[in-house]
């Protein structure tokens, strides 16, 4: 039936809209704006630990080692907020390098849970998540009754060459996540060393880059914004955080739990929808 065939395309199109279009573009020179919980606590420098891990290296060869070592980790978890397709979400992910993943996504108060394992992908959002993603898609209002009806406390199944199973399958590939990181060489050259920092019990190198606009001044450039990086100065140097400033999209990402294991729970069979199920020649049925 059409309706049928609407109510599969109209999940799999919501699902391109949390796709790593939006959280693999958050390199740590172009981030998004955060919310307020996601901007980080002002704390007083502290001292650096004693010997300097980078004496001797300037900014931009401190930048260079921190994006090495972050994207050779084999897991991690990041949040803060990302924009897919000009919509703000809130991202929680950990991820490792085996395409699992565990997390949660939040589109204006709505939330959606995402797992990964074994190549197939599942997502169970609540009312708000569906209507709100839905909407903005421009689905009819029946359609998403009907489709919220169908997906109520039940996880989307998406194997591997369904609708939407790419695309969501790219918000737990830990190469994609990461890969700004490492191509942007011209974005993270030009940056300064300003005083250290701590996050948690990790001491830190901060490095800030400046941006500017043409015109505004008499020098012919003004102040847009900065970019600051903190880098971890115990241990490996992981890139921690990420602040922007200023500009049209100040904004916050964070990563911790580095080469941490990433427990991945697949969701009950009984609680589970699958894609492939909403055929025209049959009604819509549980997994």
């Amino acid at each position: 039936m059409a309706s049928q065939r609407k109510l599969r395309t109209g999940v799999a199109a919501v699902c391109a809209v949390v796709t790593v279009g939006g959280v693999g573009g958050c390199s740590q020179f172009d981030l998004v704006r955060a919310d307020a919980d996601a901007v980080p606590v002002a704390v007083a420098p502290t001292p650096s630990p004693s010997p300097d891990p980078f004496k001797g290296l300037s900014a931009d060869e401190i930048a260079e080692r921190a994006v090495d070592a972050t994207t050779s980790a084999k897991s991690l978890r990041m949040t803060g907020r990302v924009s897919a397709e000009g919509q703000p979400v809130n991202v929680d992910f950990s991820v490792n390098d085996r395409a699992e993943c565990t997390g949660r996504l939040t589109v204006e108060g709505g939330i959606a849970e995402v797992r990964q394992k074994d190549k197939v992908a599942y997502m169970k959002g609540d009312e708000k998540f569906w209507r709100v993603s839905m909407t903005a898609q421009g689905l009819p209002p029946a359609q998403i009754e009907a489709t919220l009806e169908l997906l109520k406390g039940r996880w989307v199944k998406f194997a591997a060459g369904q609708p939407g199973s790419a695309e969501l399958a790219g918000v737990c590939d830990l190469e994609a996540l990461l890969a700004d990181l490492e191509q942007d060489e011209a974005a993270r050259t030009g940056m300064t060393r300003a005083k250290d920092g701590r996050i948690g019990s990790t001491p830190t190198a901060t490095l800030v880059k400046q941006k500017a606009d043409a015109g505004g001044s008499p020098h012919g450039r003004s102040p847009r914004g900065s970019t600051t990086v903190s880098v971890a100065m115990k241990g490996k140097p992981y890139i921690l955080r990420i602040v922007r400033t200023g500009g049209e999209d100040p904004g916050t990402i964070r990563f911790s739990a580095f080469d941490k294991p990433v427990k991945v729970v697949t969701p009950p069979a009984d609680e589970t929808i699958d894609l492939s199920r909403l055929t025209p020649a049959a009604p819509p049925t549980a997994a």
